[in-house]
């Protein structure tokens, strides 16, 4: 065991039992076959032993799994461990564990900070993640580990300062670590947290690119936060990504006005974003509060716009399709859409008509469709001819389908030999190893130099 081979197979998921399976094995019975491979470098299967151990009282023989994977050096075991300790309420053994990795990366040290602040040992916390504020991660953590402890202004000037007052971004990448964007972002949280709400909009306003992060705007959600919802609804007019549109209308929604919600998803916008996703999440808004067929309306006018047939879109629209209970209608718009492109389907395509005709009782000629496309002998259309199978209890053909295209789906075929108590095997699947590259333990930190 080594921290390269361990660091490899946990971010890639590759030659080992990945988690979810771990979970699946647990739930059916299958703890010995857990414990045993947790003792043989299976580091999924260590973590969730060693936590079942400690819930069970037995920290001891918790921290006996962890040791050999403590022992190479690698992070993410310490930092499992320290979380174990700290959830047994051994802090300071916790702190003692993890301080030694803090020098070494952004990674431990935010995970560091954050312990030391839980622990009644803010101050300490501030000076280490202060020294790497120049990185949006660790400058992140800084301003939440410093609330309430009266260095607001401090921490605030830190990141006014890396502010440029005369460089303007060409593009949201421009700025390497600390972006001006992401600083100003942080400098109004602080902002909204003294009261100063007005200026934290007005700083927000100044951003130049990055106003979204993960579908949530950090403007649009202060709006909504403090109630100020005619200026959120005058910001979704003109913001391009649709979210402070979403946010206006998730509000609308929660405070049963459905009517208003749906008028602001049918505002026009000028961003073609904007208008494709807020006619989803239009459909969507509709569906949940009972008017499926007007869902299915808008989705329909979306994918016969110019250009709108993608692949998403029409899985969208055929989802509704079946929620409905109208299978039918939804192959009649996929025969629709097949003859446009002159009488082909690709595979994106066909795997929608496959489930909207198993939805009607036709699974077995929908297998049999499935077998003669061009694409049905691929190892994607032996994943979804599968999960048709397994839907249906026909598990041990979905295992005959995946076994021709393993190892390229020894997930799934791992999944449904485990549904049939075939624990070896699945183990013997995933446990395959294909040539690796050399490549160097992840510390958490980005490179700076090409290849990214």
């Amino acid at each position: 065991m080594d921290a390269a081979d361990l660091d490899y197979r946990a971010r890639t998921l590759s030659g080992c039992i990945p988690p979810l399976l771990v979970s699946r094995l647990l739930e059916l019975g299958h703890g010995k076959e857990v414990e045993f491979q947790a003792g043989r470098g299976e580091w999924f299967c260590a973590r969730e032993w060693a936590r079942l151990l400690g819930d069970q009282g037995r920290q001891a023989e918790a921290l006996e799994v962890l040791a050999p994977y403590i022992a190479t050096g690698w992070w993410p075991a310490a930092r499992a461990q320290a979380e174990l300790l700290e959830s047994w309420g051994r802090a300071e053994e916790a702190i003692a564990l993890a301080r030694p990795y803090a020098d070494a990366a952004r990674l431990p040290l935010e995970f560091f900070g954050r312990l030391l602040a839980r622990h009644g040992r803010r101050d300490e916390a501030l000076v280490l993640l202060s020294g790497g504020v120049d990185d949006w991660f660790l400058a992140t953590a800084l301003v939440e580990v410093s609330e309430g402890t009266g260095q607001d202004e401090d921490i605030a000037a830190l990141l006014v300062a890396r502010i440029p007052a005369q460089h303007r971004c060409d593009g949201p990448w421009c700025c390497r670590g600390l972006d001006p964007d992401t600083a100003i972002g942080l400098v109004a949280a602080i902002r909204e947290r003294q009261g100063r709400i007005d200026e934290a909009i007005a700083l927000l306003h100044t951003r130049q690119h990055v106003t979204s992060v993960n579908n949530h705007d950090q403007l649009a959600d202060l709006l909504a936060r403090h109630d100020r919802i005619e200026e959120l609804r005058e910001y979704a007019a003109s913001e391009d990504h649709g979210h402070a549109a979403q946010r206006l209308a998730g509000v609308l929604e929660e405070r049963s006005d459905v009517e208003g919600a749906i008028a602001v998803y049918r505002q026009p916008g000028d961003s073609p974003a904007r208008q494709c996703h807020g006619s989803v999440q239009l459909a969507q808004l509709l569906a949940r509060h009972g008017r499926g067929d007007e869902a299915i309306e808008v989705m329909r006018v979306l994918a016969d716009s110019p250009g709108g047939a993608e692949d998403w879109i029409v899985d969208t629209l055929c989802t509704l399709y079946t929620d409905q209970g109208r299978a039918q209608d939804g192959l009649a718009y996929l025969d629709t859409l097949k003859a446009r492109r002159d009488g082909e389907e690709e595979w994106d395509f066909f795997r929608m008509r496959l489930q909207l005709m198993a939805d009607r009782g036709l699974l077995d000629e929908a297998i049999e469709q499935a077998r003669v496309h061009p694409e049905g002998d691929t190892s994607y259309a032996a994943w979804t001819i599968s999960d048709l199978l397994a839907e249906t209890g026909r598990t041990e053909e979905a295992v005959a389908v995946l076994e021709a295209h393993a190892p390229a789906n020894s997930v799934a075929l791992a999944g449904h030999l485990i549904n049939l108590g075939r624990v070896k095997d699945a183990v013997a699947v995933l446990q395959q190893r294909e040539s690796e590259p050399v490549v160097p333990v992840w510390t958490g930190t980005s490179p700076t130099e090409p290849p990214f």
